[in-house]
Order: structure tokens, then C-alpha cells, then sequence
């Protein structure tokens, strides 16, 4: 099993310890318009955020306090102090707690243990990018990662009752070296959020089945994690069919992720 805390602290260890040492100005090539400040920051807020939500167990973010941002020079140690907060946490809470998160499904201190573990995995990775160095992921934390974008942040299953996914005919499969795969019905997402008023017509993916699907992306966990996450180039991949349809599944991802 995955020690989803020890992964927190140790890429936040990681990040803290790059973006100390880079020029906050830094651009950040796979967050465009991002400095690494902006990056620290970012990661700041969030682990604030959901550290917050879990030492309450809070039923919702409404009483959430803002942090102020501060200077760049003292950037690095409030960052590493809502990151032990965070690590804290949800190491004094048990994962079956029950706490607010945006998911339907994750309204458990476990969710947020593993969202958060892959939060800091991937703007660790940005850092990483940010500083030229090449991201090194561990393969198990990346094959969770693959799960993870695929059946939470991508998944069009239970959808609002104003949206509709409309299957195309065509299919993709993630497949990893470890023999691990997702099969995804490609589509689209229509409707309109009657919160915001805003017309959806995106390209969208839903987990299914399909004997012989479209297109085959195979590779090891992590070279398919980031691509996923748009840290990582599909030439490191394997793809087998429609070339087009595996740029689709990133075009769906990427809207699923900002």
C-alpha cells in the first residue's frame, strides 16, 4: 500500500528545497505565465488549504481563512509551515473520517490523503522542470497517479443532472509496462452549469469497455503520469492506432486538470 504522507512530505521536502535555491522570476515551462514563485505559492495555498479542511473535518470551505502572500524572501518558511501543518494533519486523523472535498466520492480524510500526495508530486515536477533538472517518479506512486486522472479528475460517469457525455464510436487504452490498463470511451461533454451560465462542449472521456479500441498508449507509469498531467512528451510513449484520438485524450485531460 501507498504511504500517501510520506509521499506529501517528501515531495514538499523536495520542492521547498528547489525553489529556495531558484530565482523567484523563474519561469515555469509546464505552467505558462507561472514564476517559481508563483509555483511556491501556489502549493502554499493549497496545502493551507486542505490542512485546514482536515483538522476541522470541516463539512466545507466557507470558513477557510486567505493567506496573506508574503515576500519572496519569506516564501520558503511559510511554505514549510503549511506543509507540516498539512503532514500533522492527516497523520492525527484517521482516513475514514468524514470532511468536505469538490468530489462527489472523496468526502473522506483518505481522498485527501491521496489528491494531496499527487498534488505535491506534480508541482514537484514542476520545480524540477523550473530548475532543469530531470523529474525522477516513483513507478507506484505514478501508476496511482494514472488511476487518479483518469477515474476522478477525468472520468464522465456521474455526471450534474444539466450534463450529458455523447460517445464518438472511438476508444483509448492507458496501458502500462506493469500490465496495469484504463480503457476510455471518447465523447463529448455538453450542457450548461445552471451556477455559472457557462455553455460546456468539451472533449470528455468515460471509463467503459471496447475490444478493440481506437488507440493503444502504452509506456511505464511514469512517462504516462506526466504526460497526462502535461509534464511529459507523448514521444516517450508507445502509440498504437489513431494518433489524433491520443492527442484528443491529452486535449481532455488538460481541460479536466486546469
Amino acid at each position: 500500500m501507498l504511504d500517501y504522507i510520506a509521499a506529501i512530505k517528501s515531495e514538499s521536502a523536495r520542492i521547498g528545497g528547489l525553489l529556495r535555491i531558484t530565482d523567484p522570476a523563474a519561469p515555469v515551462p509546464s505552467c505558462p505565465g507561472w514564476s517559481a514563485s508563483d509555483l511556491f505559492w501556489h502549493l502554499t495555498e493549497v496545502q493551507h488549504f486542505w490542512a485546514t479542511i482536515v483538522e476541522g473535518l470541516l463539512a466545507g470551505p466557507e470558513s477557510i481563512p486567505e493567506l496573506a502572500r508574503p515576500n519572496d524572501a519569506s516564501l520558503g518558511d511559510l511554505f514549510d509551515n503549511q506543509s507540516d501543518r498539512l503532514v500533522t494533519a492527516l497523520r492525527r486523523r484517521d482516513p475514514a473520517d468524514q470532511c468536505w472535498s469538490w468530489y462527489h466520492a472523496g468526502h473522506t480524510v483518505g481522498w485527501v490523503r491521496r489528491r494531496q500526495a499527487h498534488e505535491a508530486l506534480i508541482h514537484r515536477v514542476d520545480a524540477d522542470l523550473t530548475t532543469g533538472n530531470k523529474p525522477q517518479v516513483d513507478a507506484k506512486l505514478a501508476g496511482d497517479g494514472i488511476d487518479e486522472i483518469l477515474t476522478v479528475m477525468l472520468d464522465a460517469t456521474d455526471l450534474p443532472e444539466w450534463a450529458t457525455f455523447n460517445p464518438d464510436g472511438s476508444s483509448a487504452r492507458i496501458q502500462t509496462q506493469a500490465g496495469d490498463s484504463w480503457t476510455m470511451l471518447l465523447g463529448r461533454l455538453n450542457g450548461t452549469s445552471p451556477t455559472t451560465g457557462h455553455p460546456y462542449n468539451d472533449a470528455a472521456l468515460r471509463l467503459g469497455e471496447a475490444s478493440q479500441p481506437s488507440v493503444v498508449i502504452a509506456g511505464n507509469a511514469a512517462d504516462l503520469d506526466l504526460w497526462l498531467w502535461g509534464r511529459g512528451p507523448i514521444d516517450a510513449l508507445d502509440v498504437t492506432g489513431d494518433h489524433d484520438l491520443a492527442l484528443l485524450v491529452r486535449a481532455a485531460a488538460a481541460d479536466g486538470t486546469q
